[in-house]
């Protein structure tokens, strides 16, 4: 079985309703009105969103990080829905600093089941999440007071100096696709300084790759790499594909049914990038 049909069938077996509208949406040619309706069970009376729409808490209240993860599956699907989006960057106003900071999740996960990683570092206003919301709601098209306050307090943190840890590096990447400060030459040197950057194709550990960086060919970080790197980790996604079509994930989530939930989300990640670099 090809590449695109394996994981397909893993989606359609193993994912869950709001990954399988969204891939339905993106190969399928699906109403993006759908992604958009399997979202609303997440979202919560406050605005923000939920009840593990990120896997590795499963807890219902509002979240940071699950705010974050309904605006990668807009993006991801085409959808827009306006007063969805309002609303939780409403919510994120009124659990943001008064810089205009949030964290990616709160002491509140302690009552559910979590993963390990899930501590309290998680509950400490950041750019990681603070700088990729704020770029996330310019790619939506969004404007919005708490855009323009978080957006002035990531914009003086980066002039302090660059993150050294690769997932809050990435999210001050969306954010400055959005600005005028883009310095390709200062950022490429920055890179092997990153904590949880895997550059080698050939390593199995976690981390943050080139192709989570320009996860598409026309992403403005795509010159950050050579042709070389990319085909490299392009060969590595398409071999890390498992023998159930799916793709594996190397950190242990709170238990099976957030297990494959969470291989449901790399997976569509996975076919997603490979159809954008024309890999299938």
């Amino acid at each position: 079985m090809d590449i695109f049909s394996a994981g397909r069938d893993f989606v359609r077996r193993e994912a869950r309703l709001v990954e399988n509208r969204l891939f339905s949406a993106v190969f399928d040619g699906a109403d993006s009105a759908g992604v958009v309706d399997a979202l609303r069970g997440y979202q919560n009376a406050d605005g923000g969103f939920g009840h593990g729409l990120e896997p590795d808490k499963r807890c219902p209240d509002s979240l940071g990080l699950d705010v974050e993860t309904a605006f990668d599956i807009l993006l991801a699907s085409g959808a827009r829905d306006e007063t969805m989006v309002r609303r939780a960057a409403d919510w994120l106003a009124s659990v943001a600093t008064a810089e205009g900071a949030v964290a990616l999740a709160a002491p509140v996960i302690e009552n559910y089941p979590r993963a390990s990683h899930m501590s309290e570092w998680t509950y400490e206003p950041g750019l990681n999440p603070t700088a990729g919301l704020v770029g996330r709601l310019h790619e939506l098209g969004v404007d919005h007071p708490w855009r323009s306050l978080a957006g002035s307090w990531c914009a003086a943190e980066l002039d302090r100096g660059l993150p050294t840890e690769a997932h809050s590096f990435h999210e001050a990447l969306i954010f400055l696709e959005h600005t005028d400060d883009v310095d390709l030459d200062r950022i490429r040197e920055w890179l092997p300084k990153l904590s949880f950057y895997r550059a080698d194709a050939d390593d199995p550990s976690y981390g943050v790759t080139p192709l989570h960086l320009a996860s598409t060919p026309d992403s403005p970080w795509r010159a950050l790499f050579s042709e070389a790197q990319l085909d490299a980790h392009l060969d590595r996604l398409i071999a890390d594909q498992q023998d159930d079509g799916g793709w594996a994930i190397t950190w242990e989530p709170p238990g099976q049914a957030a297990t494959l939930e969470y291989r449901g989300i790399v997976t569509v990640g996975a076919l997603r990038t490979l159809k954008a670099y024309n890999r299938l």
